[in-house]
């Protein structure tokens, strides 16, 4: 028995050897697999384009996906050979590869690597205003069927109009083109990438109009177009871009009035339409955007009453900015019961009527601006509230607006709010030389007693004359008896 114990132990012994030899033998086979020539040539031709002839590969061992592999390359295997399947080129890492400005150029030998999925240039292109670097406007279609992201990141000495061959990428699932320098209009054809969830052409010089053809790109989940120079209405066709999450088209000068089709986005998170051209009055399509955690809409002549919309419905709001918006009205009540709501922005409109104290009660707010309106009448918020608001609750530039004596300490009171003077009627007395005539409205509580039994001035000479009327009477009556 001991002996068959014994069998079977050295019997495991001997399968783990062999499975550790199996496994010890995939890996090598792994490390150890080959990369084309064309293939290497092609990278190390794409990279000395970017950062220079010296740059020959020599410390890479055995090649750019073995040991020791180039920070921004990343490979796969296809076939048993390896294939560069992700190319990053500058300043991305601490050990990336840096970008020689004298040698910039976008090799041909980029286009021979076949099995690419995700490119991206950062901070290569630094020399704004130079006009000499542009993206390639041919060979793209090289990258049809295995590109999925595409990004030129930071590069303001980029310039040029986007190549209408990126329309052709038809794999594509992010196209990221930010803080550039291109200009010309947005292609058409982008309508056509339908794999796209990712969509952010902001901070360049685009201009022209927003395509219409974007309701095909359901799958988007962020479109970013904003601090470009765009201008006409916003498409009726962002109605169909029903899985989007975020969509910031702030700091253009887009005009006309916020579609209703907008309803449609179910899913939004953050709108930001802010400084632009807008108007209409606000449209209570936004009401049913009930995923929204950020509307930002200021800076734009948008105007129409804040009361005529019931805000309760966007329950997960955190941030609301509608300031600069030439709106009218009074702070509505719904507001309150925004109970998630972080921030406040409500200054410089034409607000009016009074500031409910309500306000204080939303238990994660942090900032309210109510500054540069017509608001009036008192502020009934806590010592507790001011301090724990500080500079982030402004409410200035309300002429007729005030904090009561006594509520809040002076180093805790509003910042640029005036204190209340309690009212109190004084008239000065007529000079005895000057008797007080009834009616005239120079009145004292000291030379006219009958104000203080509540009869007005006016009415003081009807009575006297009454009582005279009636004096009369009954003597008339006496003598008559």
């Amino acid at each position: 028995m001991q002996k068959m114990k014994s069998l079977c132990n050295f019997s495991n012994f001997i399968v783990c050897i062999l499975c550790l030899g199996v496994w010890c033998n995939g890996e090598d086979e792994s490390i150890s697999a080959p990369m084309k020539s064309t293939e290497q040539e092609a990278l190390y031709s794409a990279i000395q384009g970017f950062v220079g002839k010296w740059w020959n590969g020599s410390d890479l061992y055995p090649d750019p996906c073995g040991w020791t592999p180039i920070q921004g390359v990343s490979c796969d295997l296809f076939d048993g050979f390896w294939y560069v399947t992700d190319l990053s080129i500058g300043s991305i890492h601490d050990n990336s590869l840096i970008c020689e400005q004298n040698v910039l150029q976008f090799s041909p030998h980029l286009f021979a690597l076949s099995h690419l999925k995700s490119l991206s240039f950062s901070g290569c292109f630094v020399s704004p205003g130079s006009g000499k670097f542009g993206i390639p406007a041919r060979n793209w279609e090289a990258f049809a069927e295995s590109l999925v992201s595409l990004e030129f990141r930071s590069n303001p000495g980029l310039t040029g109009k986007i190549p209408v061959a990126f329309t052709e990428l038809r794999k594509l699932e992010s196209l990221v083109l930010t803080e550039n320098g291109l200009s010309g209009e947005i292609p058409a054809g982008i309508g056509n990438l339908v794999y796209l969830k990712r969509l952010n052409l902001a901070g360049n010089r685009f201009r022209g109009k927003i395509p219409d053809n974007f309701q095909g790109l359901n799958r988007l989940l962020i479109l970013d177009f904003s601090r470009n120079s765009l201008n006409g209405p916003l498409p009726l066709t962002f109605g169909g871009l029903t899985s989007l999450l975020k969509l910031d088209l702030s700091n253009n000068q887009l005009g006309g009035e916020i579609p209703q089709e907008i309803s449609n986005l179910k899913n939004l998170k953050l709108l930001d339409l802010s400084n632009n051209k807008l108007s209409g009055q606000l449209t209570k399509s936004l009401l049913e955007l009930t995923s929204l955690e950020e509307l930002v809409l200021s800076n734009n002549p948008i105007g129409g009453s804040l009361a005529d919309l019931e805000w309760r419905n966007l329950v997960e709001l955190g941030a609301l900015d509608l300031s600069n918006m030439v709106l009218t009205g009074g702070i509505p009540e719904s507001l309150v019961e925004l109970k998630g709501l972080r921030f406040l922005g409500l200054n410089n409109n034409k607000l009016t009527g009074y500031i409910s104290p309500k306000l204080a009660n939303l238990p994660n707010v942090t900032s309210i601006f109510i500054q540069g309106n017509n608001l009036t009448g008192e502020l009934r918020f806590s010592k507790w509230f001011y301090e724990k608001m500080g500079r982030r609750f402004g409410a200035w530039g309300n002429p007729n607006l005030c904090y009561p004596t006594g509520s809040v300490p002076p180093n805790y009171a509003p910042f640029g709010v005036k204190l209340c003077q309690q009212e109190v009627t004084k008239l000065e007395k007529q000079p005895m030389d000057n008797p007080s005539k009834i009616g005239d409205g120079i009145w004292n509580y000291e030379s006219n007693p009958m104000i203080s039994l509540g009869f007005r001035s006016r009415d003081v000479g009807g009575l006297l004359l009454a009582i005279e009327v009636l004096v009369v009477l009954i003597g008339y009556l006496a003598a008559a008896l």
